[in-house]
């Protein structure tokens, strides 16, 4: 079958892709493995009784590293690593010092110096990734200037998807292609014209799982795929409208590359509109076949 050109080849990107997404990958791996350091951080210090993430949503700011290297180094006086914050957060002190007092011993100070170390060791290594990436993308700049426009959509999304999918996107017949190559399109498990299951098939883990990712930024924003995400999510939950909002990205994706046409902002009232239009035509359908002549003139509110 092979060689009578009966097989359909599987999609080998180009090389410069392929070491594209070798870079984007190891990236991927280096911020999990950064997150799994904060993740020990912030057990350490549960452990000590120093409830500092109950005061920053997020530890690793600046005023929350300024805390953490003065407890490695051996501070352990609530009032004066509560001073640390008195600059930025002056209003967040009182709530400090109570959330400072713990019982930080040389084992523990020893480990958070050495966690904060691998921290910041691994952030440089991601920065430098992060560099190499944008260089060898930048011939696609205007390209994804253009694409960041897309709800939900942001560099790091775009760096991703092109390193996994590409920028010329001739290999797909169809954006249905693509959601199938991709695995975030609803399967099709059927039994005797049951339908047994619809989880997503397998595919691009990679793609999939930033996908999602940009489809929970989008659901936070009021626009049309916000409103998506918050229509689905109340009937068949968040994951079930992550998946769905990922789908609608990517099918963006793919109709702007391959036409160049810009985003178009449908609005967040769009669902709203289109089911009051839906339920007028219906109403007068029915109507109609009671046969009644309707004749629809808006109601003018002053």
């Amino acid at each position: 079958m092979l060689q009578h050109g009966l097989l359909k080849a599987s999609f080998i990107p180009p090389q410069p892709q392929r070491d594209l997404r070798d870079l984007t990958r190891y990236r991927s791996n280096l911020k999990q493995e950064r997150t799994r350091h904060v993740n020990r951080i912030h057990k350490l210090l549960e452990e000590t009784n120093i409830k500092l993430s109950s005061i920053f949503a997020d530890m690793m700011c600046k005023t929350g590293r300024d805390i953490l290297h003065a407890l490695a180094a051996g501070e352990a006086r609530p009032e004066v690593l509560a001073d640390l914050a008195l600059r930025r957060i002056p209003s967040k002190r009182d709530a400090l010092v109570p959330a400072l007092q713990g019982c930080m011993r040389a084992h523990h100070c020893f480990l958070l110096g050495e966690h904060l170390l691998m921290v910041e060791h691994l952030e440089r290594r991601i920065a430098r990734l992060d560099r190499e990436i944008e260089e060898r993308l930048a011939p696609q700049k205007e390209t994804m200037e253009r694409l960041d426009a897309i709800t939900g959509v942001s560099q790091r999304v775009l760096e991703t998807l092109f390193a996994e999918i590409g920028w010329d996107l001739g290999t797909f017949p169809d954006a249905a292609h693509l959601a199938s190559w991709v695995g975030i399109c609803p399967g099709q498990h059927e039994s005797g014209g049951k339908r047994m299951s619809g989880r997503t098939r397998k595919g691009n883990r990679h793609a999939k799982t930033i996908l999602v990712q940009a489809a929970h930024a989008a659901g936070k924003t009021k626009t049309y795929l916000g409103a998506q995400f918050r229509r689905m999510s109340k009937g068949r939950g968040i994951k079930h409208a992550a998946v769905a909002v990922g789908h609608s990205i990517l099918l963006i994706y793919y109709q702007m590359l391959t036409t160049g046409q810009p985003y178009e902002e449908k609005g967040e009232d769009y669902f709203t509109k289109r089911d009051q239009q839906e339920k007028q035509q219906r109403l007068v359908k029915q109507l109609e076949r009671l046969g009644y002549h309707v004749d629809l003139t808006p109601q003018h509110v002053a």
